[in-house]
Order: structure tokens, then C-alpha cells, then sequence
């Protein structure tokens, strides 16, 4: 009897302890466009992305919620697509998001996309940039934290608590080639990851949705100092990633992200 209630406990312990969230001081997610899971991994053309696969974690079973592109944005940073169903220039969302979450609890969020010509701009399009890739500038009082990518820090240590980074339509993957991508990822990002691997900081690297298949199987890649390498196999998509950033930081959970569980089994013991 005394050696079923030590079993019994030991299991107790490790299924209360073995999947702690850490709490990175910064979190940079990088969404790039409409590839597959498989026109990236393994891919030649991507040399810097695969890389990163050897000190991070490649989710396998990764999917997008939808197509197009944009109500895929908006899953991610509000655990829902607003019944937007194209991408069509929006004018104004409300209700609770990522960044209005983790104000409330004196964190900080910062959007910052290629090419937007200033900060707060709301137009559709400026040259590369799309306001559809960006789902920040569709909650106006956020407005302010509508940065171009040319504000992100390069003191790492300054960097908001958790960054959405945008590329712009020739470098996200989307007009432009898996190597252009994976290239500007390389000589604008290269440098935060290199950081986050010895800091407590975790990189996100995913795609909004595959190249329009069913399946739409997308690569996802935790990469960091928080993250033990490896693959993993469970199931996740953007309200996943929501969910986990979400109770990292012990925010609210929105929309459908409730009814997500955390991203478990990748990470580490200590972060510090």
C-alpha cells in the first residue's frame, strides 16, 4: 500500500511540475506567408530558418486557422477571425486582444511592421507594406503601438514585452522568394536570436497559413533560451500560441484561445 500511494504521488508531482511556463522578460513572434510546412523544412532555399532548428523546436503538427491570410493574423493576436473571412481593408475591431491583455497587467506590446510609413498609420497599402498582415492597426486605440520595423530596438533589453513583427509583402514570403524571406529573417532577426539564447527570451517564428491545401500544415519554431531543442509533435495551431503567450504572463484568455491548453513538454527547468 505505502508503495502505491509513493507511486501515486510521484506521478502527482511530475504532472504538476513537469510542464511550468517560464516567463521570458521578451517575446518576439515573426509571421511569414503562405508557405507549407513542407516548402520550408529541409529546404535549401531557407538556410538561416533551418538553422534555427538546431536549437530550437520545430512544431510538426502546426496548422493555420484558415484562408486567407488576414483572419489568420487576427486568431493570433485575438483568439478569433471576427467572422473576416477575406482580406479586405478594415476599418475598426473591438473587444480584448494580446496587447490590451497585457497592459492591464503593466506589461508592454509593440507591432512592428515593415515599411508602414509611420507610426499609427492606418492606410490599406504603402508600397510593400499591407494593413491586412497587421492586426494591430484594426483597434484604434492601440494605435500608437503601431510602430514601422525600423523602431525596433537593437538594445535587445529594451524590447516590449512581447513584439509582433510583421515583414513586408516582398520579404514575408509572400510576392518575394523562400530565399528572400529567409534571408531578410537572417540579417534583421539573426541578431535577437543569437541574444535570446543567452538571455531569457524566447523567438516565434510561424507562418499565417500554408499555400492554400486543406491540411494548411505550417512550420512553427520556438527558439530561445527558454526552449529545449528538439521536435515536437502535439498539435497546435494560432490559438495555441495565443493560449501559451497568454498564460505566461497570467493574461486574460481571448476568444478562442480558452479552449486551447498551453504549448507543454518543451520547456526548460530554469531560465535564468
Amino acid at each position: 500500500m505505502m508503495r502505491l500511494i509513493f507511486i501515486a504521488m510521484m506521478v502527482f508531482v511530475q504532472t504538476a511540475f513537469a510542464d511550468v511556463l517560464p516567463q521570458p522578460d521578451h517575446i518576439v513572434i515573426v509571421i511569414e506567408e503562405n508557405k507549407s510546412f513542407n516548402q520550408i523544412v529541409g529546404n535549401p532555399a531557407a538556410p538561416y530558418i533551418n538553422s534555427l532548428l538546431q536549437h530550437g523546436v520545430l512544431f510538426t503538427n502546426s496548422r493555420g486557422i484558415t484562408h486567407p491570410s488576414q483572419p489568420n493574423y487576427l486568431a493570433l493576436f485575438s483568439g478569433s477571425t471576427h467572422n473576416i473571412t477575406n482580406d479586405a481593408c478594415l476599418l475598426e475591431l473591438s473587444g480584448d486582444n494580446l496587447a490590451s491583455n497585457l497592459f492591464t497587467k503593466n506589461f508592454s506590446f509593440v507591432s512592428y511592421s515593415e515599411t508602414l510609413p509611420e507610426t499609427a498609420y492606418l492606410g490599406c497599402i504603402a508600397g510593400s507594406y499591407a494593413r491586412k498582415h497587421n492586426p494591430l492597426s484594426n483597434w484604434l486605440a492601440l494605435a500608437k503601438f503601431n510602430q514601422p520595423f525600423v523602431e525596433f530596438p537593437q538594445d535587445f533589453a529594451k524590447l516590449p514585452t512581447v513584439a509582433l513583427v510583421v515583414p513586408n509583402l516582398l520579404n514575408d514570403m509572400h510576392d518575394g522568394s523562400i530565399a528572400q524571406g529567409d534571408t531578410w529573417l537572417a540579417q534583421n532577426i539573426g541578431r535577437y536570436a543569437q541574444w535570446a539564447l543567452t538571455h531569457n527570451s524566447l523567438l516565434i517564428v510561424t507562418w499565417d497559413e500554408d499555400n492554400g491545401t486543406v491540411d494548411n500544415q505550417i512550420a512553427t519554431i520556438f527558439f530561445g533560451a527558454v526552449v529545449n531543442p528538439g521536435k515536437s509533435s502535439q498539435q497546435i495551431n494560432h490559438y495555441t500560441v495565443l493560449r501559451t503567450v497568454s498564460d505566461i504572463y497570467g493574461l486574460p484568455l481571448p476568444g478562442l484561445s480558452a479552449s486551447e491548453k498551453s504549448i507543454s513538454g518543451i520547456w526548460k527547468s530554469s531560465t535564468k
